[in-house]
């Protein structure tokens, strides 16, 4: 009864989304938000279409309507007015990559100069200037988790990892886990454990 409940609801909502849809099939950014869609769609396990999976995201995960409004600068402010964003997640990065994932976004804030394709962000999460011009890069496949802190003009190579709660101020080779607050230093590189600083 559940299931069949939040499916009518769900089917209900695609009243709620002929704006957004518009603006989807029509933006220069379609290809890249089709990529958004994959990624979330696999990380959650939807069981639906690309279609019905995007009135899903929209309905009910407001960090993903979020990424959806930053692929559709300026009109993204008009669709906030239908279907309101997460209100303490910020993405002010110049370019964030094709597959960007946010596991939960509360407090939030994605000011990277430069942020790669298939990366992941998870909740109080500061990718962030140390002063007015230096922020950071995250290559391609960058996974920042919980509390996390990535600040200033550094670049965390691809496919590593920030711990929880860890806080970078200098430069992450790739394929490398890194934790800790100051000096935050790598635990694993290239699949192998290691404990050396950064």
């Amino acid at each position: 009864m559940k299931e069949t409940l939040l499916s009518a609801w769900l089917y209900f909502s695609f009243i709620r989304c002929p704006f957004h849809f518009l603006f989807y099939y029509t933006s220069k950014n379609k290809a890249i938000i089709d990529r958004d869609l994959d990624v979330w769609i696999r990380q959650l396990e939807l069981p639906y279409s690309r279609t019905v999976a995007f009135v899903h995201l929209l309905v009910w995960h407001k960090e993903f309507r979020n990424l959806f409004y930053y692929r559709l600068k300026p009109w993204g402010h008009i669709l906030n007015l239908i279907m309101p964003k997460l209100s303490s997640l910020y993405l002010n990065a110049k370019y964030i990559g094709p597959g960007f994932f946010i596991q939960h976004g509360e407090n939030s804030r994605i000011n990277g100069e430069y942020i790669g394709a298939n990366c992941w962000v998870n909740q109080d999460v500061a990718i962030a200037f140390s002063n007015r011009t230096d922020r950071p890069t995250l290559q391609d496949g960058v996974k920042v988790h919980v509390g996390a802190k990535v600040l200033g003009k550094v670049t965390i190579g691809e496919n590593s990892i920030i711990a929880a709660n860890a806080v970078i101020v200098k430069n992450v080779p790739p394929n490398c886990t890194v934790v800790g607050v100051y000096p935050a230093y790598i635990v694993k590189e290239n699949g192998i454990k290691v404990k050396k600083p950064l």
